[in-house]
């Protein structure tokens, strides 16, 4: 499974520097000079990072042949995207990367089958975006109070909502 993280934005400057909008929690490791970047769109890459900086709250790359403005301007929008397996697992047993919650049957408690989560949104709290057949899309907020078991073996979690959250 391909994750994004990151994806150009506007170019910066007039020799093909491209601003990036950072998806990962390691951006050293993950745009250090000298890496091969693949993209999505496939025939946009690879990406050989040259040069990494910042400006302002900003990561700006140089990357290797991309030497002017509309070069880099052709780049825009293209993610950037790493393979899961490329991902460490944590040692702490409560943290989850997206990619292992999405796919999971929800249960509530009770046994009762919810649906399914497919998608993780980061907006100040994370929140489980969750495909209920036959109705609206519920989003839980993944806290251990509401969230109490993650079972990535059997391919489930099990929710504890309060009333009307479903």
């Amino acid at each position: 499974m391909q994750l994004v993280v990151g994806r150009i934005g506007r170019p910066h400057g007039v020799r093909g520097e491209v601003t990036v909008e950072v998806r990962t929690d390691d951006p050293e490791l993950r745009f250090a000079v000298g890496n091969t970047l693949a993209t999505d769109p496939p025939e946009r890459g690879p990406l050989v990072v040259e040069g990494r900086r910042r400006h302002k709250d900003m990561l700006l790359l140089t990357l290797a042949g991309v030497t002017d403005r509309d070069q880099a301007e052709e780049l825009r929008g293209t993610m950037i995207v790493i393979d899961s397996s490329e991902i460490e697992p944590s040692d702490d047993p409560d943290e989850f990367h997206d990619h292992q919650l999405i796919g999971l049957t929800v249960e509530t408690v009770g046994g009762e089958t919810v649906g399914e989560v497919e998608d993780v949104l980061h907006h100040g709290q994370d929140l489980l975006v969750v495909r209920r057949a036959g109705r609206d899309e519920a989003l839980i907020p993944f806290v251990k109070a509401l969230v109490p078991v993650v079972d990535l073996e059997g391919g489930r979690l099990v929710v504890d909502p309060p009333e009307g959250l479903l």
